[in-house]
């Protein structure tokens, strides 16, 4: 018999559809068919069932954050489980450990966090059966079982699997020593707060904390235009003055001679120029391109529309959401006739279809074996999906999805530039632009269903004039300006910037390294990157717009320009031999070895660093001020009442609740303040230890459903149970 394992519930659940099973605690029990002749086991993970071990569970010593204990470096990376998801990685171990499952087939997402997911529980599992890997990009019923008849070899995703392994050690390396490094020599400098630090999430603050100097350091500076109406015979021109192809002056009583030389003078059309340009349809979305453009159509978080993606993708209704490319293979083009008929099946895309082209499988510009890596570019499947039964925001993200698909089918779209020259009185130079569209093409898909296409910037459209032509100037004016700093971030384009992080390099050789990986971060965390930020109270969101805050600001500062934490160097560097340990081309020994290394050099740099901070103190008063950590440790912790177990205290430490007893009794009874999403009350912990038992609580929620109980103490085994209603 085979097990699969899944990388979440939702997942296992798209696995198991197209057979017969049979629903067990924990896992599906699938009986006998064609592609498992025996039955087969489909069960799952909850994400990231075991993670690395904190610093103190190699060594107690290395608990308190001391100058003297850097850098921590384990002789070997070791792994445990999630307390909150033992339960079911002891339904995985014992499932795989039963002596007639014979092969193991890896069924996480089809990329590098799915495989160390599902590797790194078998490794703490102890098991070492044979096994296969199941690769599919979409959870269709088709996609699954097809998957299933082409299980590729365990060793051909070994090698990623070694790379991602690889890059969870090394940012714990780095991201463990330097936070507690950056914390203890700060804190010495007066800045009472925790400093979290990363390879990824520190460069991207410092893009972050350089626009905010740009932005400050700008100085406004005042200009002036003219602008003037031409009269043509009743026909009507506005034009605006140039000279020598600048049309502001830095002086007002410049801009007001002009127009009073200019009116009432004759006019002149010396010269029209016309062209005609042609845009192609957008390319098809990877994720970064599919987050922008939420972010700019919606509003939409980054994570946000990963979060709806990954709804969509376990519906089975659009491929893998975590998709690096924005190409298909010839293979999956030939599958878009058929998608394209399904859609037109749905009333919103029934003018839209059938499209002017039938086919492009032989279209380079979507089409390109060569740039699909793990994953083609993001489209629908060939399930026609129930629009009544997505919400208003899953719709939103498929529509902009099943848009993009439709547009590549699509012609250009064709408009028609003239520019009109006049010379006013054969001395002072005019010029009036503007555009025709021609054909509309794909705009008809895509650029009507915009919701801010109003907001698009239009020229105006142009009167019929010749060259030679004589008017009069009806009207000149002044118009005054002034010139603006660059603009914010926003979250979409935040998530741009990190990809094209090599743009920011001076090396021209490092730079063609991140341009080839993926920049800062991969499409899979640049949203968890973000959120972190946010968490950390480095930067904050308003209105749509990224701005870095004190804090933020702060730690750039003591890190300094030209460190390694701040610069995209680094991350190219690694990004690099990551890259090949992933192919099978380099060794993840031999790279860990080289993140031993710097970590030595960043606590050197940092103590050197160290010598030239010079801080506004009022940053830092405001900091430490407002620091959560400092504020959480000086809290009263409150007592709820008295022990069921003992005579001690039961007391809100803030993340659960415990008796005051536990270190002189070794007193057991300690009750977590959340349990599935839904934080318990002091309230509701005093009527558990006055009468075993609390109100009804609404809202529990496991997976998808959400579930209302009691809590109730069980005696014999000192732990809390759900206490369902009839």
């Amino acid at each position: 018999m085979k097990i699969v394992i899944a990388e979440k519930p939702d997942q296992a659940a798209k696995l198991a559809a197209p057979f017969s099973f049979t629903k067990r605690t924990g896992y599906f029990d699938v009986k006998a068919n064609s592609y498992f002749p025996n039955g087969a086991i489909i069960t799952w993970a909850i994400g990231h069932l075991c993670e690395l071990k904190t610093p103190e569970e190699y060594d107690p010593t290395w608990k308190k954050w001391k100058l003297e204990t850097l850098p921590i470096i384990p002789d070997r990376f070791e792994y445990k489980v999630s307390k909150s998801k033992y339960k079911q990685f002891t339904i995985i171990k014992n499932l795989v450990k039963r002596t007639d499952i014979q092969e193991i087939i890896i069924g996480g997402d089809a990329g590098r966090e799915g495989e160390l997911i599902i590797r790194t529980i078998l490794r703490v599992c102890g098991v070492n059966k044979p096994m296969k890997r199941l690769w599919i990009s979409s959870l269709t019923e088709n996609s699954v079982k097809n998957g299933f008849s082409n299980l590729l070899p365990e060793a051909k995703t070994k090698d990623i699997y070694y790379e991602a392994l690889s890059r969870s050690c090394a940012d714990w390396l780095i991201g463990m020593n330097t936070s507690r490094l950056y914390t203890v020599l700060l804190k010495k400098n007066g800045v009472k707060d925790v400093f979290s630090i990363g390879r990824v999430q520190t460069p991207t603050l410092a893009l972050i904390v350089h626009r905010e100097h740009e932005i400050a350091n700008f100085k406004s500076e005042p200009f002036w235009e003219v602008e003037a109406v031409f009269h043509f015979a009743g026909r009507m021109l506005k034009a605006k003055w140039h000279k020598n192809n600048m049309s502001r002056v830095s002086e007002e009583k410049q801009a007001i001679a002009i127009a009073n030389f200019c009116l009432h003078k004759n006019v002149e059309i010396t010269k029209i120029n016309k062209e005609t340009k042609e845009y192609a349809p957008p390319l098809l979305f990877n994720l970064s391109a599919l987050q922008a453009t939420a972010n700019k159509s919606y509003k939409f978080s980054p994570q946000k529309t990963l979060d709806i993606l990954q709804k969509l993708y376990v519906k089975g209704l659009v491929s893998y959401p975590r998709s690096d490319s924005q190409f298909l293979t010839s293979e999956e083009a030939k599958t878009l006739p058929t998608i394209l008929n399904n859609l037109s099946k749905i009333d919103k895309y029934k003018n839209l279809l059938p499209p002017p082209t039938n086919s492009i499988v032989n279209n380079k510009r979507y089409v390109n074996e060569k740039k699909v890596t793990d994953h083609h570019a993001i489209i629908v499947t060939d399930q026609i999906p129930n629009l009544a039964k997505l919400s208003m925001e899953e719709e939103k993200i498929y529509d902009l999805v099943a848009r993009q698909v439709i547009a590549a089918h699509y012609n250009n779209a064709i408009f028609a530039y003239t520019t009109i020259h006049s010379l006013v009185d054969k001395r002072a130079e005019f010029i009036s632009k503007g555009k025709e569209q021609i054909e509309e093409g794909w705009r008809k898909v895509i650029y009507l269903s915009k919701e801010n296409a109003s907001q698009e910037e239009e020229e105006e459209m142009l009167p019929l004039l010749h060259e030679n032509e004589l008017g009069t100037v009806a009207q000149a004016t002044v118009k005054k300006g002034a010139t603006q700093p660059p603009n914010r971030y926003t979250e979409g384009h935040l998530i741009t910037v990190m990809k094209t992080a090599g743009k920011h390099l001076d090396d021209a050789e490092l730079e063609k390294v991140l341009s080839k990986t993926e920049g800062l971060g991969t499409e899979a965390t640049r949203a968890g990157i973000i959120g972190t930020l946010k968490d950390r109270n480095y930067i904050e969101i308003k209105k749509n717009q990224v701005f870095a805050t004190s804090k933020g600001m702060l730690l750039i500062e003591a890190l300094g320009e030209n460190s390694l934490l701040t610069s995209p160097s680094m991350t190219a560097k690694w990004e690099q031999r990551l890259s090949e340990i992933g192919e099978g081309h380099a060794s993840p020994q031999a790279f860990m070895e080289q993140v031993k290394k710097l970590t030595y050099k960043l606590i050197t740099d940092a103590h050197e660093r160290e010598k030239v901070w010079a801080f506004d103190q009022k940053e830092v008063d405001k900091i430490s001020a407002n620091n959560p950590y400092q504020k959480k440790y000086k809290k009263e912790k409150t007592v709820v009442g008295k022990c069921i177990l003992c005579d001690g205290s039961i007391i809100d430490h803030g993340t659960f609740y415990g008796c005051s007893n536990y270190k002189t009794t070794n007193c057991k009874f300690s009750v977590s303040k959340k349990i599935l999403s839904k934080t318990i009350s002091q309230t509701n912990v005093r009527k558990l230890l006055a009468s075993g038992e609390t109100d009804m609580i609404k809202g529990f929620k496991k997976g998808q459903k959400t579930f209302n109980a009691h809590l109730i103490w069980d005696e014999k085994e000192h732990k809390v149970h759900f206490k369902f209603p009839q």
